[in-house]
């Protein structure tokens, strides 16, 4: 079969031949992939700049997908920490970490949504007692996991959220995906008054947002759930020491290990029905799996979905 290899953390993928998978435990199956999403956790794990990377080498990446079965099923899968990933024509499975997706479905859509979304999904449903009715402000709402985050949040009933970014124009595009309000960094004082922050930059952007929001909260006492998810601004942000003091701030994390597996996968089935059913605007592209070397580092605004 042909698969996309990674010889070393530094090193692009190659598209070459690799060994067929066999099954060597009881339960594990080999699957045809059909379509495997390009993600930032994805590149983060192959080049090891991710805190769940195995590094391990040589490797075939890939840490999810849409899957044909032996049955003829087809599932999303959430691969572990494996060398063999999605990355390829075929690969290994454990079922229990799947779900069986509805027959005619879309497996680019699937592919392309469901690891995005399911940073947010999973971050308000598991971490934190989200209730309907609260605000919620995202950080970093013009990538593709803050745009589905933006209308996660309402489809779990926020009475406001705010978007926040950088690109002015691609801000604009979110009040129809049920942004009530759109700002830049430096207008995070506006959303002071929110009880949610789901927070996708990290870095100096995120500790600069912090004080001006928390000084011009109406009621300190009020609680703020800071909750962080990605750091594309940095991994590590200078959070002053008042912030902690003057307000009734908490700061978590969600993400791989402070959110079990298993609450991963009991997750998956209501988030992919709501992605098929169009509850979630989708922006996809299908790229030949041959082509994943341009793939690997190119920009684009679509979330890329590699096809074998």
């Amino acid at each position: 079969m042909h698969a996309a290899v990674i010889t070393a953390p530094d090193a692009p993928p190659v598209y070459r031949d690799h060994p067929d998978p066999a099954a060597g435990h009881p339960g594990e199956q080999v699957v045809e992939v059909l379509a495997a999403g390009l993600h930032h956790l994805t590149r983060g794990r192959a080049t090891g700049g991710h805190y769940s990377s195995g590094g391990v080498y040589p490797l075939v990446p890939g840490m999810d997908g849409v899957v044909r079965d032996q049955e003829g099923n087809l599932r999303y899968v959430v691969m572990d920490d494996t060398p063999l990933g999605t990355f390829a024509e075929r690969t290994l499975i454990d079922p229990r970490r799947s779900v069986i997706l509805p027959d005619g479905i879309d497996p680019v859509r699937i592919a392309a949504a469901m690891n995005p979304a399911m940073s947010s999904w999973v971050a308000l449903r598991r971490r934190i007692a989200f209730q309907a009715g609260q605000r919620v402000l995202v950080l970093g709402a013009t990538g593709n996991a803050g745009r589905m985050a933006v209308q996660i949040a309402k489809l779990f009933g926020a009475a406001q959220v705010i978007a926040a970014g950088r690109d002015t124009t691609r801000l604009k595009e979110l009040t129809a995906l049920g942004a009530d309000e759109t700002i830049t960094f430096d207008e995070a004082e506006q959303a002071a008054d929110v009880d949610v922050v789901i927070d996708y930059v990290w870095g100096e952007p995120a500790a600069g947002a912090m004080i001006p929001m928390l000084t011009a909260r109406a009621d300190r006492g009020r609680p703020l759930t800071w909750i962080q998810i990605g750091s594309v601004a940095g991994p590590a942000a200078p959070v002053p020491s008042m912030a902690l003091r003057a307000a009734r701030l908490r700061i978590v994390g969600s993400g791989i290990g402070s959110v079990p597996a298993r609450d991963f996968i009991a997750e998956l089935p209501e988030l992919a029905a709501a992605v098929a059913a169009g509850a979630i605007d989708v922006r996809a592209r299908a790229v030949p799996l041959a082509e994943v070397a341009r793939a690997w580092t190119a920009e684009t605004g679509d979330r890329v979905v590699l096809v074998p």
